[in-house]
């Protein structure tokens, strides 16, 4: 897979801006569970008022609590105090507008601190703020004035009863009032920290009320403005997965380009040895399923390996620091639930997904077995094997599709059971906690919605567990077209070919084997094909006749001897050099779909069309092609099957003559013509190739009778060389072939002009 994955490096720029988009989504995500968290503790809970420190508080607050703390200076050090006097009239106005008790009375207003500055006052000013508004309850203040009146006089009792408490505890005994301060304190030390901090920002909410500020305008405004966030945090998340898909999709269609461009490069390049490796079937199967497999893989793969890691680790660290780590053992609890899941269904999927690419193999080589080969299957009645052969194929495929898929459709069942089944254990066991005051509501929420984030980055993972095993069988079947090993390979230094042997091909004991057979096909072939002069090559079924052909283009590499073109060794000649100078007609016709012109074009798109029409000519293709409504534009079906066996060959002739190469070469190319299209055709390619090469491979002797030199094979070794009078008479081989076809009386013909 990262061989594959290599090729990225192609969109390099987009898979930057990819990672940094979902690195951003990613932070944004993990940033929304805090504020539904602040808005519940803070703006619901607390009015919007997020510190204990108030922003502004009465003189007589502060000289209230600085009686019960020693910490004085921290506190006067932290506010900055404004009356009518510190203050220029417009600010003056103003602040009367915002906080209408500076008309009565001096303010403090807090001064702008560091997070650290302030998280300590928060800590100091905390506990003396709640003994103020702890004595400033009515009832407790009640209480007191009578437990501390119970033994004084009448007057004396009546004087302390229209007396403020804090003014009382003012003229205590220090004895008596660090006695108080104890008793207070311990049952403010027994208090949770969430409890404490809400009572103290109760008290924080009634000095607001006292200076006049409206504390519905205050929470209204907090709900708001976080709001706005959290619609501006999930508009960039928003955007971000958008452009995230969009970029995914470009870098995956582009991965997909490229492996298929370098998959048919690769096949391009293939010798008949690797062809026979890989069938057809498979090849297409892994330019087009295997690699739409990767490409398909691409969608997710960067969301899984940037995305679920940050929201996962994040979202567990966010969790250990925002609320009581007492929970942080659920999430434990649903890793290793999901884990299990994943785990387990990919042991059990894992070996399906190796056979099933090997089935769609199987599947496309049966079907394409029968679309070829249809007229066969009709002319033999054997519909009914071949729908059962596909049914055999079919049936395979379906059943361990529908494995993987029964085996996979499990998956997403059980982890919605499972974060479901968390989400109720956190509510059981936070409400516990908020019922202690260990834990606040809002506090809640954000675990599940951490918990949930974390959870969600572990589908994205067991998500990816679906599609990596199969797209990793795909990645292997393509690295193996893109690694095999050419069989027949470039020469590092290619020669020039010999101008003055222009179109000489040599044999010098030439011996062919096919790849992993141990038998020699050709052995000690020694022969040369002049310029000017037309070689023949005939045999029996078997023999090598086409195998030699073969050889010359290079389509298979020989194995001991030399064989020369151009003076030049083969093995030395760069291919797109060597193949330039050859005009191969394969035995079997083959067209390509498009037009008659396209295919007598195909070796040079750009040659006159008085150049296609002299092939067409030469080739006895004119008359059918003349006969066609659009003529030269007429449409030529996939692979010619809308022309007959004897158009498609001359249409192979006239596209080989029309690139008017030094070398023919004809591989039994003349077998669907009838006696009288093959003489005329001869007649005029002999015209056209009097200073070519032209090598014939033939199995009717009609039509190597005037060969200036054949070439007669026998179980892959030159049992024969010669014309045909010599050969006839000294060769009893080619005599036999030649009384096979012909009487003694035809044969005897002088030249064999009779059988033009």
């Amino acid at each position: 897979m990262l061989k594959i994955l290599k090729n990225l490096k192609q969109s390099w720029l987009s898979v930057i801006v990819i990672v940094i988009l979902l690195v951003v989504q990613a932070a944004c995500d993990l940033t929304l569970p805090d504020y539904t968290s602040k808005i519940v503790n803070v703006g619901i809970q607390n009015g919007g008022i997020e510190d204990v420190s108030p922003e502004m508080i009465r003189k007589s607050t502060m000289d209230n609590m600085l009686i019960f703390t020693e910490n004085d200076e921290t506190i006067l050090s932290s506010y900055k105090e404004i009356s009518k006097d510190s203050l220029e009239e417009k600010e003056y106005e103003k602040l009367v507008e915002e906080y209408p008790a500076l008309e009565n009375e001096t303010l403090y207003k807090i001064n702008k601190l560091s997070k650290d500055e302030k998280d300590n006052l928060n800590a100091v000013i905390a506990k003396p703020l709640m003994i103020v508004g702890y004595l400033s309850d009515e009832e407790l203040t009640t209480k007191m004035k009578e437990q501390m009146t119970a033994n004084m006089p009448e007057q004396q009792k009546a004087m302390m009863q229209n007396m403020e408490l804090i003014d009382i505890i003012k003229q205590m005994p220090e004895e008596q009032l660090n006695t108080m301060l104890e008793e207070i304190n311990k049952k403010i030390d027994d208090m949770q920290d969430s409890i404490l901090e809400q009572a103290t920002i109760q008290q924080v909410k009634e000095e607001y009320k006292s200076i006049g500020v409206n504390t519905d305008n205050l929470q209204n405004k907090y709900i708001i403005i976080s709001g706005l966030k959290m619609l501006g945090i999930s508009l960039i998340i928003m955007v971000s997965a958008i452009l995230i898909m969009l970029l995914s999709a470009r870098v995956g269609a582009k991965l997909g380009k490229t492996l298929r461009e370098k998959v048919f490069k690769k096949v391009l390049s293939f010798s008949n040895k690797e062809f026979s490796e890989y069938s057809t079937a498979s090849l297409i199967t892994r330019s087009t399923n295997d690699i739409q497999q990767i490409q398909g893989l691409m969608g997710m793969l960067f969301r899984t390996v940037v995305y679920a890691p940050i929201i996962g680790v994040g979202g567990f660290l966010r969790v250990l620091r925002q609320s009581d780590n007492s929970m942080a053992w659920i999430i434990g609890v649903a890793i290793v639930a999901i884990l299990f899941v994943v785990a387990t269904l990919f042991i059990i999927a894992m070996p399906k997904f190796k056979k099933l690419q090997k089935l769609i193999d199987k599947l496309n080589l049966v079907a394409r077995e029968i679309l070829t080969g249809l007229p066969v299957i009709r002319a033999f009645n054997t519909e009914k094997r071949e729908e059962k052969r596909f049914d055999a194929a079919n049936i395979d495929l379906t059943k361990t599709n529908l494995f993987v898929n029964r085996a996979m459709s499990f998956m997403m069942p059980l982890l919605m059971l499972i974060m479901n089944s968390i989400s109720l254990l956190i509510v059981w066991v936070g409400s516990h906690g908020v019922d202690n005051g260990t834990m606040q509501v809002g506090n809640m929420m954000a675990f599940i919605q951490y918990t949930m984030q974390i959870v969600m980055s572990f589908l994205f993972i067991s998500m990816l567990s679906i599609i990596l095993p199969r797209a990793s069988v795909s990645a292997n079947r393509i690295n193996e077209v893109l690694e095999t090993d050419e069989f027949i390979k470039e020469s590092k230094n290619p020669k020039q070919l010999n101008s003055d042997k222009k179109g000489l091909v040599e044999f010098k004991n030439v011996g062919f084997k096919y790849p992993d057979s141990d038998e020699e096909v050709l052995s000690d072939i020694t022969f040369t094909a002049k310029p000017g002069e037309t070689t023949a090559i005939i045999g029996s079924t078997g023999s090598g006749k086409s195998t030699i052909v073969n050889l010359i283009p290079r389509f298979y590499d020989i194995t001991s001897g030399n064989l020369l073109i151009d003076g030049v060794d083969i093995k030395d000649i760069a291919s797109k050099d060597l193949r330039k100078i050859i005009g191969f007609v394969p035995q079997k016709g083959i067209l390509f779909s498009g037009t008659i012109e396209s295919n007598i074009k195909y070796g040079n798109s750009e040659m006159p069309d008085e150049q296609m029409i002299e092939a067409a000519q030469i080739a006895q293709a004119e008359e059918f092609i003349e006969s066609k409504p659009l003529k030269y534009q007429e449409p030529i079906a996939q692979g010619g099957s809308n022309v007959s066996g004897g158009q498609k060959q001359r249409l192979s002739i006239a596209r080989a003559i029309a690139v008017d190469p030094e070398i023919f070469v004809f591989d039994d190319s003349f077998s669907a013509l009838d006696f009288k299209t093959d003489s005329i055709l001869r007649q005029e390619l002999s015209k056209k190739t009097k200073d070519k090469t032209v090598i014939i491979v033939a199995q009717r002797i009609n039509t190597i009778l005037n060969a200036d030199q054949i070439i007669v094979l026998e179980d892959g070794k030159v049992v024969g060389k010669g014309k045909h009078e010599e050969l006839i008479k000294n060769n009893e081989i080619y005599r036999q072939i030649a009384l096979s076809q012909l009487s003694e009386e035809e044969l005897n013909l002088e030249g064999g002009n009779k059988h033009e």
